[in-house]
């Protein structure tokens, strides 16, 4: 009993020791705005995808996997998103995790998604963003902050309009 207390109280000390950076939701709740974990990630249609290189856009960064039903549910409201304001400079990065690479594509194929999708088959990325579950969506300004987030499923357009418009209102505060 003594060592799993000691266990305990060593964890939370690494986890809320002063200068320590908060995990991303600790930091979003106490309305700080985290800088967005950069990433390199192979392209479903070949190549690569480097948050870096999405600088000045803003940026809706949903994790999902072909497993996950309440990913695919979100999955026409993320591509609505796209198309309505990817000309406001928005836009889309879908990051499949923890799935098999051919389970993945049919998905795509199936949901006729055409935003930019990658893989994180190993998780690196989505521990970096501290993710809590599938579907689990940032907000990411154009200056690379992130500033919000969606911790499972979102189904409800006006909510996607929502956190869009507030995101790229809010665009000089951030």
């Amino acid at each position: 009993m003594a060592a799993a207390l000691a266990a305990v109280a060593l964890l939370g000390y690494a986890v809320l020791r002063p200068g320590a950076p908060a995990p991303m939701s600790v930091a979003l709740a106490r309305g700080q705005r985290p800088p967005a974990p950069d990433f390199r990630l192979p392209h479903f249609t070949g190549g690569t995808l480097t948050l870096s290189d999405l600088r000045g856009r803003t940026v809706v960064l949903n994790f999902w996997a072909s497993w996950c039903t309440p990913c695919r549910d979100e999955m026409p409201l993320l591509q609505r998103a796209w198309r309505t304001y990817g000309g406001r400079g928005v836009t889309v990065v879908g990051i499949n995790i923890h799935d098999r690479e051919t389970d993945a594509r049919r998905v795509l194929v199936q949901t006729g998604i055409g935003y930019p999708s990658v893989r994180d088959p190993d998780g690196r990325v989505g521990r970096l963003y501290g993710i809590t579950g599938l579907p689990e969506t940032f907000f990411i300004s154009r200056t690379g902050r992130v500033t919000g987030r969606f911790p499972g499923a979102v189904v409800e357009w006006e909510v996607w309009q929502e956190a869009v418009e507030r995101l790229l209102a809010n665009q000089g505060q951030q």
